[in-house]
């Protein structure tokens, strides 16, 4: 994530943050940006966003600032805000999309109104100490950098105008810094195999009596006091044996001759949290060879210039692009078809099984490689048995046909 900020005046400042992650957005309920200023700066306006406290302005006679705080915190406005208040890349809960989903809608503004900034490039002072929520813990902010003023183009294509000065923000996502444990887990089942392959046990966080819902009693009482409170509360995810708010299913569903067939299911076991934009990447050799998606877009990620095996998948606009909270439309799932590389392709060893999973840019915990579904010994075997019964009926067919 990167935001460029730069001074149109000694009054305003426009800030725009980019998001370059190619499958990890912010969803609802959006970024928060904080810093601290350098000197006794104050907001006075703020246009596309707001500024969670004022502060004490006590201070000032007649017209107040916006926000006096000394470490004001910013959040972007709500959709359907009036127009006076609104700027390009505004206004939308600060909902970011990943770059690789849409880059068109990975972008957010604001406009904000300084005080006490100096009037020149040399008097203002950078502000310090940047923090991004998005919307949870995980990113690391640099300090501000200058870089060379922002030029704007008027309609005409005629003038050049720019920025007083221009100054850079990066900051980066850590999932350790996010949380010790992961937030999702995998599960595998095939139809070679009547095992099921759970996620590891404890893989987000162990079970206690404090940090689940086991029954629906429970569930209708908690949920409902709750519903206001933090959407990324632990206490309301369903008790299993994994304590994952998110869980991916691969089932290697069907074989044919020249394709084969994977069903991928995404559970939602948090009952206060819907997921919005989702994001699921898998890492697989045959995704070169995806033929077809049922239920889900889909783009190719290339990591590496002449590997092809990773691919994002995504909700459709209005359809699933929502994982709802825990419940009965808790989940979403579609179906693959992959054309088989006959040098490569085998049901052996696990290697119908995706290498990584991701959900929303953080990497789920993977069942150990020995643990996965395995094709039985017996199965060429079995084949050759039906084979060699199936010519022996003809056989006996074929004479008693010549008797009669």
């Amino acid at each position: 994530m990167q935001a460029y900020i730069y001074i149109m005046s000694d009054m305003q400042a426009v800030v725009t943050m980019t998001n370059f992650q190619m499958y990890r957005h912010i969803m609802s309920p959006g970024w928060t940006l904080g810093w601290v200023w350098a000197k006794k700066e104050v907001i006075w306006s703020m246009v596309g966003a707001q500024a969670t406290e004022q502060g004490d302005c006590s201070k000032f006679k007649g017209n107040v600032p916006h926000c006096c705080k000394k470490n004001p915190t910013v959040v972007d406005l709500l959709p359907g805000v009036p127009y006076n208040q609104q700027i390009a890349n505004c206004c939308k809960g600060g909902v970011v999309s990943s770059w690789s989903q849409d880059s068109s809608t990975a972008v957010s503004s604001f406009q904000v109104g300084v005080g006490r900034a100096g009037t020149s490039n040399k008097t203002v002072n950078l502000p310090l100490n940047f923090t991004l929520l998005g919307p949870g813990l995980g990113y690391t902010c640099s300090g501000a950098k200058k870089v060379p003023s922002t030029v704007f183009l008027t309609p005409d294509g005629r003038r050049k105008t720019q920025a007083l000065m221009t100054w850079n923000v990066t900051c980066t996502y850590n999932q350790i810094l996010a949380s010790r444990y992961p937030s999702c887990c995998v599960s595998m089942s095939s139809f070679y195999n009547s095992t099921i392959t759970p996620c590891p046990s404890c893989s987000c966080g162990c079970q206690n009596n404090n940090n689940c819902i086991s029954s629906d009693a429970e569930i209708e009482s908690v949920v409902g006091k709750n519903r206001t409170r933090s959407r990324n509360s632990n206490a309301m995810i369903r008790c299993t044996n994994h304590m994952c708010p998110i869980r991916v299913h691969w089932h290697v569903k069907l074989n044919y001759k020249e394709y084969w067939r994977v069903k991928m299911t995404v559970t939602n076991f948090n009952y206060a949290m819907n997921y919005t934009q989702w994001t699921l990447v898998a890492q697989h050799p045959n995704l070169h060879n995806i033929t077809q998606v049922f239920s889900f877009e889909y783009k190719p990620l290339l990591p590496y210039k002449y590997t092809n095996d990773t691919g994002m998948f995504y909700g459709l606009k209005f359809y699933n692009d929502v994982l709802k909270e825990a419940g009965a439309d808790g989940n979403v799932q579609s179906e693959l078809i992959l054309k088989k590389d006959m040098s490569t392709f085998t049901f052996k060893q696990g290697w119908a099984f995706p290498r990584k999973i991701y959900f929303n840019g953080d990497e789920c915990a993977m069942p150990a490689p020995d643990e996965y579904p395995y094709l039985p010994n017996s199965a060429n075997s079995k084949l050759i048995s039906i084979s060699t019964m199936a010519s022996f009926l003809l056989l006996v067919f074929a004479n008693l046909l010549g008797m009669i």
